[in-house]
């Protein structure tokens, strides 16, 4: 069994890369998180070693390097701002990274982290594992195939994700821009990832609306046309939804043909894990368009209801 160790134990997402571990036959040896509500270790590992503080993590992780028992994968799930510090602390201590989405803050991190993985010869992978969801392969083989007969079709796309929170959100580390990268990277920089991974590269970036709970904006892709709205502020929920009890909208359209892909995430991050460890995986390069993007929609000063605007924008402008 390969040993792993775990960088934020106690976040949301954290028990999909335990589950990774433990499904793709490896142990977790030791984990770290400076909030000590991690039951949920016992359901996978209830052997694995775990701090609440990080030199005594760090001295462990270097005690079982000196031991020739090192970590070889460090699973990072720390909140945004601190993945790149942790990413190196990963390869120096002689451990491939595998890091939650967004990889980085800002696009030169990942200039900086290709000089670890060349001084230390690890690797660094991002989970963006909606490039394994069998819908999403699906969708990008059509448009493969349809630009194969018309290349120079381009798609007009809107999509629209809101996902309700509550107070809570803006007192946690999540509702400091500063250090999540705000609405458009905390919850939306899959969605760049998986629109410019199928439609390619973006040639236009603007933002229509941009502040503590909301974003809007319209991208050029190299083969699409995308008006976006992301938002956690359960105000703007469509009314049928409300009506339905629920706190979770997720829509995407492409030419105006609703794209479902509303299952089939169970298994995700075990498949990313399996991949990293058969020699696939998504590395640094990988991540860069999207790190690209979210970096220039929280820089930019919102254009306003002019424009190739969303319109869920209406509702938080209106």
């Amino acid at each position: 069994m390969i040993p792993f160790a775990l960088i934020g134990a106690a976040g949301y997402i954290a028990p999909r890369h335990m589950k990774a571990i433990k499904e793709s036959g490896n142990e977790l040896v030791c984990a770290l998180d400076p909030n000590d509500s991690v039951g949920i270790i016992d359901s996978y590992f209830p052997n694995a070693d775990f701090f609440i503080e990080f030199e005594r993590f760090d001295r462990h992780v270097d005690k079982l390097r000196r031991q020739g028992k090192g970590v070889e994968y460090m699973g990072i799930c720390s909140p945004n701002y601190l993945h790149d510090s942790h990413i190196r602390f990963a390869l120096r201590s002689g451990a491939h990274a595998i890091c939650e989405k967004p990889l980085v803050l800002n696009p030169w991190n990942i200039d900086a982290l290709k000089e670890f993985e060349r001084d230390y010869g690890k690797r660094v992978y991002n989970i963006l594992q909606l490039r394994l969801h069998e819908s999403i392969i699906a969708l990008k083989a059509k448009v493969e195939q349809e630009l194969k007969e018309h290349p120079e079709r381009v798609y007009d796309i809107d999509l629209s994700y809101l996902t309700s929170r509550g107070h809570w959100y803006f007192t946690s580390w999540k509702g400091d821009i500063t250090k999540s990268g705000g609405v458009a990277t905390n919850i939306g920089v899959h969605f760049y990832d998986m629109l410019t991974w199928i439609f390619g590269a973006p040639r236009l970036n603007q933002v229509h609306l941009l502040n503590a709970h909301s974003a809007g904006g319209f991208l050029e892709l190299e083969h699409a046309r995308v008006r976006w709205f992301l938002s956690v502020n359960a105000d703007y929920l469509p009314e049928e939804v409300k009506r339905g009890g629920k706190r979770t909208y997720r829509s995407i359209s492409v030419d105006g043909e609703a794209f479902e892909f509303s299952e089939g995430f169970t298994d995700l991050h075990t498949q990313s894990y399996m991949d990293i460890l058969r020699g696939g995986g998504f590395g640094l390069e990988e991540a860069r368009r999207s790190i690209e993007i979210v970096h220039a929609i929280r820089t930019q000063t919102p254009l306003g209801l002019v424009g190739e605007y969303h319109p869920f924008c209406k509702k938080a402008l209106g």
